[in-house]
Parts: structure tokens; C-alpha cells; sequence
């Protein structure tokens, strides 16, 4: 078939297709979410973390190894550790589409959901699709336990 026949050709009849799931909103997952500190609705791709709007004790300072990191999914937080007693804590939301990243390796903050990397030391990207760095918290350590405070 071809389109001069009068007949629909199968790439205007998938373009259409497409054009009526993204009037309909159904791609919404793909769509870059606002990252102004909290969340009040779970996402598919976030596993329905949230991230406090108050300081939260996430957990204790040994549990961040030097040169590394580790993600708090349930506050949506990622503490680092670039070096020893000097500690880092970002958003653990993507800001491609909103995944919460998983891993700190090799001085990268990793997402798993399209490849994204994050410094560990500062959040800049360091490989998209992410358009920008990961949003930075105040963090100190209170007897032995690191207290993020998320902001707006």
C-alpha cells in the first residue's frame, strides 16, 4: 500500500496511533516529572518512595563506605562518601523519568532504568539522558547517624 493510493500506509496509521496514546497521557512515565523536593504521588519507576519533607535520620555513617555510597529507596535519598568523614546526600530520583537509582560504583551514582550517571561527589551528570544533576541536601552526623535534610 502506499499513500498515494488513498489508502492509510502502516506508518501514518502508527504515527496516529501514537498520537492518540500521547493525547490520552498514557506515556506519562516517560515524561520528565518536577523535582522540587517531595513527591506525594508514588511512580511505577520510583517504587512509590517519597522523599520526606523534614530531616530524617536515614541511617548510620558506617553503613557508607569511603569512595562509595548507599541509596536509601524507601526516603528516596542517596548518601556518598568521596572521602573519609566528608558526606554527600542527593536526591535518589533520577531526573530523566523519576527511577530511583540503585548504586553508587566507581564514583558514579548509577540509574538503572536508561543508563544515567551521577557524580557521587557533586550529583552532575556525568552520562544522560538525565538533563540535569541530581538535587543536593544538607547532611550531618548526629551520634554516629547521618540526618538528611530534604528541601524544596
Amino acid at each position: 500500500m502506499t499513500e498515494s493510493s488513498g489508502m492509510a500506509s502502516r506508518r501514518t496509521v502508527l504515527c496516529g496511533a501514537a498520537a492518540a496514546v500521547v493525547a490520552g497521557g498514557a506515556v506519562a512515565g516517560c515524561t520528565s516529572p518536577s523535582y522540587g523536593g517531595s513527591s506525594s504521588s508514588a511512580s511505577s519507576s520510583g517504587g512509590g518512595s517519597k522523599t520526606p519533607a523534614a530531616p530524617v535520620q536515614v541511617g548510620a555513617v558506617a553503613d557508607v563506605p569511603v569512595g562509595g555510597g548507599k541509596v536509601y529507596r524507601d526516603q528516596a535519598i542517596v548518601v556518598t562518601q568521596p572521602s573519609a568523614g566528608q558526606y554527600k546526600a542527593f536526591s535518589a530520583r533520577c531526573t530523566h523519568a523519576g527511577c530511583i537509582v540503585d548504586q553508587v560504583k566507581n564514583g558514579q551514582i548509577q540509574c538503572p532504568c536508561h543508563g544515567s550517571r551521577f557524580g557521587a561527589s557533586d550529583g552532575a551528570v556525568q552520562d544522560g539522558p538525565a538533563p540535569e544533576p541530581l538535587p543536593s541536601y544538607p547532611v550531618v552526623v548526629k551520634d554516629g547517624q547521618l540526618v538528611v535534610t530534604p528541601t524544596a
